[in-house]
């Protein structure tokens, strides 16, 4: 009966900060590092008498924590208690479990599904949640082992490794999250993750194999729905969820968001051919994303004049870059030779040289449009630099800068970035043709290692099987080749 069903984590390209408010659009990239969530009965059978009980169990386990924690669950009012107040508490997966049974509370009304859901919801809920290495910093484990600080050696972990702690060392309000991420959305990816098992699994949804229809703000709809261009909706429509933290009944607010009407902007976006997303890790243990908003957020009270200015050009650049990635997408299209001549051409060489390699019109409109991205990505790379010195946060700190400019200096290399809010968590890259490996060495000597993840557009999606029991038997495959 377990139910299994995955999430993408993503990287924020264009659009940080500026995503938080309509009209403002981010475009965002799934990745193959995802968020697993297994949902399964505490009890194979109901005892007997127990048809009458109001109160179930839920267990959620996180083994690359090493937490267990027990909750009862409410059946009358679809709410959480704690059965020890010094467990561990998962606020993300706490809500999605209320307002996933709220949901399933409010689709079925009619006797005959009431009391099948009732007897499901008395074999108690078994969550277990799961993130790829990828979400997570192992420079330590590595370093421990006395290996190189390659992707190599970070493919070498076990899968689902456990997770290092971060210490109490902050940058001033911008504190360090409790564990060392490298800012790839997974609490967003879990949570996704949660709730698509925990509504398919009390029969609310159908995922199919592929992908699934839940979503709400930009973290999480790109975790359900892959890579996308967005633009969130209207805050007022989940007004009600933080009326619920004034005792509102969670059935009362469940069924409110249900009737809603969902105005984000969801389109399609991806990478144009022939480009490789590769991020890599400087090791500092990423940043706290909420500190860095409410400092922005202040600031732009503080001083609305220079922070209009600034969204508006920030907004120019996004719109800019934009614009130059879906010229690309559309040059590949229609002249494919020439495209995937500049491509090859111009991953060997750095920036500079490329304006020398067209021959003839299309070959020159392709070279137009790769310069004109760079150049748009250096535009809001040096805006959120200014937005984060006038909000005293490390938007783009110097470490980071450096390093920065190195990887749009090397060969083949057409954007670089910090991601979404931006601070200490991996960079990207996006690298042309064949020279992702040569950006990697390159990081490598740098001191940053490179994450095994990569672009895929894939959302939320159900799973055949425990990833845990994947992993294994492709570590004995590989073993027996």
């Amino acid at each position: 009966m377990a139910v299994v069903a995955s999430a993408p984590g993503k990287v924020l390209v264009t659009g940080g900060y500026l995503v938080l408010e309509k009209p403002n659009a981010g475009l965002v990239l799934s990745t193959n590092a995802r968020f697993y969530a297994i949902v399964k009965p505490i009890y194979e059978e109901i005892k007997p008498g127990s048809w009458a009980w109001s109160w179930t169990d839920v267990k959620l386990t996180s083994p690359q924590l090493l937490r267990e924690s027990i909750y009862k669950l409410s059946l009358k009012t679809q709410s959480l208690q704690s059965v020890s107040p010094s467990q561990a508490r998962n606020p993300f997966v706490e809500k999605a479990v209320e307002y996933c049974v709220a949901a399933a509370c409010a689709k079925f009304v009619d006797n005959d599904n009431k009391n099948a859901l009732h007897k499901l919801l008395l074999q108690g809920l078994d969550i277990t949640i799961l993130g790829c290495n990828e979400f997570y910093s192992y420079r330590s484990q590595i370093e421990a082992r006395g290996l190189p600080l390659t992707s190599e050696s970070l493919a070498s972990l076990p899968p689902f490794s456990s997770i290092t702690f971060n210490d109490e060392e902050s940058y001033g309000e911008n504190r360090k999250p409790e564990v060392a991420k490298t800012g790839l959305g997974s609490s967003a990816a879990m949570t996704a993750a949660v709730v698509a098992a925990l509504l398919n699994y009390l029969g609310v949804v159908n995922l199919s194999l592929l992908t699934g229809k839940v979503g709400s703000g930009f973290d999480v709809s790109s975790a359900v729905y892959g890579s996308q261009r967005y633009v969130r909706f209207s805050p007022e429509v989940l007004s009600s969820a933080q009326a619920a933290k004034n005792g509102i009944p969670v059935q009362e607010v469940i069924v409110d968001i249900l009737n809603q009407k969902w105005d984000h902007e969801r389109t399609k976006f991806s990478l144009p051919p022939l480009m490789t997303l590769v991020l890599g890790e400087p090791g500092v243990g990423g940043s706290s994303t909420p500190s860095m908003v409410g400092a922005v957020k202040k600031w732009q009270k503080s001083d609305p004049q220079k922070s209009l200015d600034t969204w508006r050009k920030l907004s120019q650049g996004n719109s800019e870059l934009e614009t130059q990635l879906n010229m690309l997408s559309k040059l590949a299209a229609e002249h494919w030779d020439s495209y995937k001549y500049i491509i090859n051409r111009c991953s060997m060489l750095t920036s500079e040289q490329w304006i020398h390699q067209a021959s003839e019109p299309s070959q020159q409109t392709i070279i137009k449009a790769l310069l004109g991205a760079r150049n748009a990505m250096l535009e809001i790379r040096h805006h959120m630099r200014l937005m984060g010195q006038a909000a005293g946060v490390p938007i783009e700190p110097d470490s980071q800068t450096k390093l920065l400019d190195a990887t749009m200096n090397m060969e083949g290399v057409l954007l670089a970035g910090v991601p979404g809010a931006g601070g200490f968590d991996a960079v990207f890259a996006v690298t042309l043709g064949d020279s992702t490996n040569n950006v990697i060495k390159s990081w490598s000597k740098l001191d940053t290692l490179a994450l095994l993840v990569r672009e895929d557009p894939r959302g939320v999606a159900l799973e055949s099987c425990d990833p845990r029991t994947k992993a294994i038997t492709s570590a004995v495959s590989s073993v027996h080749i």
